[in-house]
C-alpha cells in the first residue's frame, strides 16, 4: 500500500510556488482589474441576489468556515464599503462570533444559485447589538442577536470554472439525500446511540420550521 510519505513532495518557499503558477506579473489582466477595495454597483448586484455566504474567521483555537443563509439580499450592503450580516438561529456554538471578537479577520464567499460566478470579500468585522439596528433584521417578528459589520478591504468577482466542474445547479447531478447518512445516524453513532437517531430525525424538521429565526 502506498502511503502517503511515499507521495508527499511539499512545496515550502514562495518560489517554489511561483515556478509552477507564476507571479502576480504574469496574471491575465483580468485578474488583476476585478479586485477592487469597495463594493461597486456590479458587485452590490452579486450581494443581494445571493442567499447564500459562506463566513471564514480564525481565532486561538484555529480556523472556522460557516454558511448563512437567508433570503436573497439578507447580507445588507450599508454602503460601498461596508456590509451587515445577521446572524440567524442555529446551533449556538458561536464559532464564527468567538473568532470575530478576537481576531475581526474575515472571508466571505457569495453564492447565487444558477450562476456559475461567486463573489469574494475580505475584511474584518464587528458585532453589533445596537437595538435600532437588530430590530431593522427582524424576520417573523424576531431579530437577530447580533450583526456583524464588515468593513470591506477587498472585493472580486471568482470565475465559475469551480461551479461548473461541480455541476453544483444541475439538477440530473444532485444527490439523494436517501444516499446519505441522516443528522440523526451521525449523532447516534458519535454517542453509541445514546442519542436516538430516529427520533432526532423524526423531530427536527419541526423544530427548524419552529426556530428559523
Amino acid at each position: 500500500m502506498t502511503t502517503l510519505g511515499n507521495i508527499m513532495s511539499v512545496i515550502s518557499t514562495i518560489e517554489e510556488l511561483e515556478a509552477i503558477y507564476g507571479t502576480s506579473d504574469t496574471l491575465a489582466a483580468a485578474s488583476v482589474v476585478k479586485e477592487i477595495p469597495y463594493i461597486n454597483e456590479h458587485y452590490r448586484a452579486f450581494i443581494e441576489a445571493s442567499p447564500f455566504v459562506s463566513l471564514a474567521t480564525g481565532g486561538p483555537e484555529g480556523l472556522d468556515c460557516s454558511p448563512r443563509g437567508d433570503a436573497a439580499g439578507f447580507v445588507r450592503v450599508h454602503d460601498e464599503r461596508t456590509l451587515m450580516l445577521p446572524d440567524r438561529r442555529g446551533n449556538n456554538r458561536v464559532d464564527s462570533l468567538r473568532n470575530i471578537v478576537r481576531d475581526p479577520r474575515v472571508g466571505l464567499l457569495f453564492l447565487i444559485p444558477g450562476s456559475g460566478s461567486t463573489l469574494r470579500v475580505n475584511g474584518t468585522a464587528q458585532l453589533s447589538i445596537e437595538p435600532a439596528l437588530l430590530d431593522s433584521f427582524k424576520m417573523d417578528g424576531k431579530p437577530p442577536r447580533t450583526v456583524a459589520i464588515v468593513h470591506v478591504e477587498t472585493v472580486y468577482f471568482q470565475c465559475a470554472r469551480a461551479i461548473i466542474r461541480a455541476h453544483l445547479w444541475n439538477p440530473d447531478k444532485h444527490v439523494d439525500p436517501k444516499n446519505l447518512p441522516t443528522p440523526g445516524q451521525i449523532l447516534a453513532g458519535l454517542t453509541e446511540n445514546k442519542v436516538g437517531g430516529e427520533t432526532y430525525d423524526r423531530e427536527w424538521p419541526d423544530r427548524a420550521r419552529k426556530s428559523m429565526w
